[in-house]
């Protein structure tokens, strides 16, 4: 990964070192903090720094690697929503790359958050999709957690959803947050853990 370090009496300095270099913003760079040992006659800060263009092509390559030894020929379509990027997976053997329940694409997901983590150093939000399924599953979602929100808080019973991955579930905690009415718990362990919406407390 195409990380460089750069140093400066302040961390503001050694940012604009690498602004400089990259020729970006900061709002264009991946900044991540080093620590150094600082003496009394010896401060200064280190980072180290990688444009998000650059990593959003590193993880492109990687994925298709991934997805070429699978046996499945694909090409990405690159999106973002909310400032984050979607890659989106467009082949021919969608059903494939998504697996049961979503399962394939999520584990794509988790073997590429564990590459970046590993040679980047910190967390980078990114998202897998193939075929906008995610973004489809996201709009249904959302959709069924508003409607069962609303009969949790006129019946006051909870209710459980469908056995979901960690990222399904994090759509429903999300979209109720909120909420003046439920909250959501997640309960049962893996692969059957699912959101419950219980009734808030008066």
């Amino acid at each position: 990964m195409n990380k460089k370090s750069f140093t400066g009496k302040t961390k503001e300095e050694a940012i604009t070192k690498a602004m400089e270099e990259f020729n970006a913003k900061e709002d264009e760079l991946i900044i991540i903090e080093k620590e150094i040992k600082k003496s009394l006659f010896n401060k200064k800060a280190e980072i180290e720094a990688i444009t998000k263009d650059e990593l959003n092509k590193e993880i492109k390559d990687y994925i298709l690697k991934i997805v070429k030894d699978m046996g499945i020929n694909a090409k990405i379509e690159t999106k973002t929503r909310e400032e984050t990027i979607i890659f989106n997976l467009i082949a021919p053997e969608t059903p494939i790359l998504i697996g049961r329940n979503g399962r394939t694409i999520e584990a794509l997901q988790n073997i590429a958050n564990q590459m970046v983590n590993t040679n980047l150093g910190t967390y980078y939000r990114f998202i897998i999709d193939a075929n906008d399924y995610k973004s489809k599953r996201r709009a249904r979602l959302e959709k069924t957690a508003k409607y069962t929100a609303k009969e949790v808080a006129k019946t006051k019973v909870e209710a459980h959803l469908e056995p979901m991955n960690s990222y399904e579930r994090r759509i429903i905690h999300n979209i109720l947050t909120n909420s003046k009415d439920v909250i959501t718990e997640s309960e049962g362990e893996e692969p059957n853990r699912h959101v419950v919406i219980k009734p808030k407390a008066e």
